[in-house]
C-alpha cells in the first residue's frame, strides 16, 4: 500500500473533529444550503486594498465585522489560513465535504470570508472539487490575475466548480472573461439590476438562498448581489 493510500485509510477512520483540526474546520453560514470554507478578510489580496477605497464593494464589508470580528471567531479564520499549508489539507477537505454530502449538503461555498492566496491556492481547490463530484462548488472572486494565470498554465476548473468573478465596485464596471470558463458577479445599490443579470433574492427571503442556487449555476452568467 502506498502512503497516500495510507494517508488516505488513515484519514477515513478520523472523526470529524481530527478532521477539522487539519483544516481549521469548516463554516456553515446560514443563509446557505450547505457547508462553506472561510479565510480572514484582513488577508485578502485584492479586497484588502479595496477596503481602502470608498466606493468599493469591500469599502465596508460584511466580513470585517459582526460575528467576524469575535475573538474566537477571527482565531477561526487564521486557523484556516494556515492550514493551507498542511500535507494533508486536500485529502481532509475531501473527506470533510463528502461526510457533509452523505448527510445531504450537495453545495459548498468556497471563501464567504476571504478570497485566494495564490495560484497554489487556487489549485489546491481545483483538485479538492475534483475528488467531490457528488458537491457543487461556487468560489467568488476577485483575483482575476489568479484565474488567468491558472488557464494560462493549462489548469482546467472542474464542471462541478463555478468560478464567478465578483466586480470591485459598487455599480461599477462588470468584468468580462470571454476567453475563461468563469462567470461574473455584480453589485449594485438596491433597485438597480444590470440587464440580463439574475437579482439575489435573499434580501426578499430573509437573508437566505432559499430554493435559489444560481451562485452554482454556471450557466447563469450575471448575479448581481444588493449592496448590504
Amino acid at each position: 500500500m502506498s502512503l497516500a493510500e495510507l494517508e488516505l485509510e488513515e484519514l477515513q477512520t478520523m472523526t470529524l473533529a481530527e478532521l477539522s483540526s487539519i483544516v481549521g474546520g469548516l463554516s456553515n453560514p446560514s443563509k446557505m444550503p450547505g457547508y462553506a470554507y472561510s479565510l480572514p478578510a484582513q488577508e485578502c489580496r485584492t479586497g484588502g486594498e479595496l477596503q481602502k477605497r470608498e466606493g468599493s464593494v469591500c469599502y465596508d464589508c460584511y466580513a470585517l465585522k459582526g460575528r467576524y470580528a469575535f475573538r474566537n471567531v477571527r482565531a477561526a479564520l487564521y486557523r484556516r489560513l494556515e492550514s493551507l499549508s498542511h500535507p494533508l489539507w486536500i485529502p481532509a477537505m475531501v473527506e470533510l465535504i463528502s461526510r457533509r454530502a452523505a448527510q445531504g449538503h450537495h453545495h459548498f461555498r468556497w471563501h464567504d470570508s476571504g478570497d485566494l492566496q495564490s495560484l497554489e491556492h487556487l489549485e489546491q481547490i481545483c483538485e479538492v472539487a475534483r475528488r467531490t463530484p457528488q458537491v457543487r462548488h461556487w468560489i467568488p472572486t476577485r483575483e482575476y490575475r489568479t484565474v488567468a494565470d491558472y488557464i494560462k498554465s493549462g489548469g482546467e476548473i472542474p464542471e462541478n466548480l463555478n468560478v464567478r468573478m465578483s466586480a470591485h465596485m459598487v455599480g461599477g464596471a462588470i468584468p468580462t472573461f470571454p476567453r475563461l470558463p468563469v462567470t461574473v458577479s455584480t453589485v449594485f445599490p438596491h433597485g438597480e439590476t444590470p440587464e440580463g443579470a439574475h437579482q439575489c433574492p435573499a434580501p426578499q427571503q430573509e437573508n437566505s438562498c432559499g430554493s435559489c442556487r444560481a451562485c452554482w449555476d454556471s450557466n447563469v452568467r450575471l448575479v448581481n448581489y444588493t449592496l448590504h
